[in-house]
């Protein structure tokens, strides 16, 4: 059984054409028991003779052996919406990935929605990814999109819809980075230690109802807002001074009585902190509070127990991350401290002292789960190359002194 293997030229008819003549196979496949005719199986958009060859001998192989399948016709669009099914019941992910999922098909929905997917090429592929470059996509966003792409046609080829993979042997274009970029690596916004005092000491004056604990909570522990907001009362040990970490708080309308408590992202971020018993005697404090405060509430309040709840319009759903955010550029611009921390800048912060205290990257680590670990080992390694300075001059100090 043979194939034939014939160039095409491009048809797009533009004056300025930059796409070239591509190479395409056609081959029997044997006869439909359905019609009775001969069916054929071709493919084409092979950016040279040799790929269309090797894809056809492929194909000839598997028709040697009894193992050939004919590719779906199933367009990109319908399957991609199948597959965000499939991805969502294999990896039991949190709704927050399912979304950013939605996102990055999204971006490839325009270059190949109404194309069947056995039709995407390599070519093709990498031409859209290319095109979104140009387009002034962020190398980490373009990095998302093919993540996404590859998860998907590798489900589409094992799900046997179709022959090669167009995501193999795609390549991303980086940005050259001039050596001046190179040698400044940029670390995250966070406080020194006597900038976190004076913002503690100005929530616990000047704060609203719950401030203080929320950052105190926030600065001796380095755990996200999410994860903060989403503490209840079972989280605490009062005996242990330990806070378990087990979930997360996802509300993407935020709608406070339309909530959800979801895993943390890997099953790493559950832990256990042991605090400071400044902590602890604080929490005691306000627990004291809040159970006088549900009971001149009654039954109107929502008894979720939650640690961080709501005393206005709807008593005892957990606050949102929004508040915790406004609350935080309130008290810096009172403190006149740098008004572009955010709480996010708490765990940087957090990191910042731990590693100041000679507490270990790895021990570090296992307490901010929730952190990006680059972000983390390049805040660990300025600090402590900074430790390294001021050792080595009290060194020459100490030398200078017996001379």
């Amino acid at each position: 059984m043979k194939g034939s293997i014939y160039r095409r030229n491009c048809k797009c008819k533009k004056k300025r054409c930059t796409c070239g003549s591509t190479w395409t196979y056609k081959v029997d496949v044997g006869v439909n028991p359905t019609t009775g005719k001969r069916d054929q199986a071709s493919k084409g958009d092979f950016r040279t003779r040799q790929e269309a060859e090797a894809a056809l001998t492929a194909l000839l192989n598997d028709l040697q052996q009894g193992t050939y399948q004919k590719e779906s016709k199933i367009l990109f669009k319908d399957f991609a919406s199948e597959w965000i099914h499939l991805y969502e019941e294999e990896h039991n992910v949190k709704p927050g990935t399912i979304r950013i999922r939605h996102h990055k098909i999204n971006k490839l929905i325009p270059y190949f929605a109404h194309m069947k997917i056995k039709d995407v090429t390599r070519k093709k592929y990498q031409e859209a990814i290319n095109d979104l470059k140009e387009q002034g996509f962020a190398y980490n966003t373009l990095d998302g999109v093919h993540r996404t792409g590859k998860m998907i046609f590798r489900k589409a080829k094992a799900m046997g819809y179709i022959k090669v993979d167009p995501t193999e042997f795609t390549y991303l274009k980086r940005d050259k980075k001039s050596i001046e970029e190179l040698e400044e690596q940029e670390l995250p916004k966070y406080m020194e230690k006597e900038e976190l005092a004076l913002f503690l000491e100005t929530a616990q004056s000047k704060g609203l109802e719950m401030d203080y604990l929320m950052f105190l909570v926030l600065s001796y522990t380095g755990m996200s807002v999410g994860e903060l907001i989403a503490l209840k009362w079972k989280d605490i040990n009062f005996h242990t001074h330990t806070i378990s970490i087990t979930k997360t708080y996802y509300n993407p309308t935020i709608n406070t009585v339309k909530y959800a408590l979801v895993p943390p992202k890997t099953r790493r971020s559950k832990r256990t902190i042991i605090v400071d018993e400044m902590v602890i005697e604080a929490l005691a404090i306000h627990r004291t509070n809040q159970q006088k405060m549900k009971q001149s509430f009654g039954e109107s309040y929502h008894d979720g127990n939650f640690i961080f709840a709501k005393i206005d319009r709807f008593p005892g759903y957990s606050i949102i991350i929004k508040i915790v955010e406004n609350r935080m550029a309130r008290l810096l611009k009172i403190a006149s401290l740098n008004e572009e921390l955010t709480p996010h800048s708490l765990g940087h912060t957090y990191t910042s002292l731990l590693a100041e205290a000679i507490v270990g990257l790895e021990e570090i680590m296992d307490r901010l789960e929730h952190c990006d670990d680059n972000t983390t080992k390049n805040v660990y390694l300025h600090i402590t190359e900074e430790l390294k300075k001021e050792a080595s001059q009290k060194f020459s100090q100490l030398m200078r002194s017996l001379l």
